[in-house]
């Protein structure tokens, strides 16, 4: 008859195997980490080049969701101008592999990145701006978060609303 607490211990060659598997798990660690922040970097220094030398800052992605597609299009794309490069998520099938599309999947993530708007700042942070949440209050009759999050946008892009939201 076996006893729980022998069940429990670890035989000398799992101690052996941890032991050896440790490095090469932390290499690969390294390796994963060193790779992303090379990519991020590179990501970075095109946007800059491509992107804001000729003027367009931005990075704007939604979808033709009826909880928000409407309001984009009528009350902040008109602002954004030539300034936004704009992704539309419904029409994914269609994007061919850009710059554009490597942005949105680096800044995206996998939640709540649609819609969702990217202020490029050459040398400094880009700014992330997740409207996802704001709509969802929104369509909850809360449209506070939605305004505050619209002006901490235009701010931080510099951009002069010619238009005002009222809902």
């Amino acid at each position: 008859m076996t006893r729980p607490q022998d069940k429990l211990k670890t035989t000398w060659w799992q101690v052996a195997l941890i032991i050896l598997l440790i490095p090469f798990i932390i290499v690969v660690v390294v390796i994963a980490l060193v790779c992303f922040a090379v990519m991020s970097v590179c990501l970075h220094l095109s946007i800059w080049t491509w992107w804001c030398l000729r003027g367009r800052d931005i990075l704007f992605v939604y979808s033709d969701s009826p909880e928000w597609h409407d309001y984009i299009e009528a009350w902040i794309l008109p602002d954004l101008g030539e300034r936004a490069v704009v992704l539309n998520w419904s029409q994914r099938k269609r994007w061919r592999l850009s710059v554009a599309r490597l942005a949105f999947h680096h800044f995206g993530g996998y939640r709540q990145f649609n819609p969702m708007a990217v202020v490029f700042r050459p040398f400094r942070r880009s700014k992330v701006f997740r409207f996802w949440q704001p709509f969802r209050d929104l369509k909850h009759g809360h449209p506070e978060a939605l305004h505050r999050m619209e002006s901490e946008f235009f701010t931080s892009s510099g951009i002069q609303r010619h238009t005002s939201a009222s809902l």
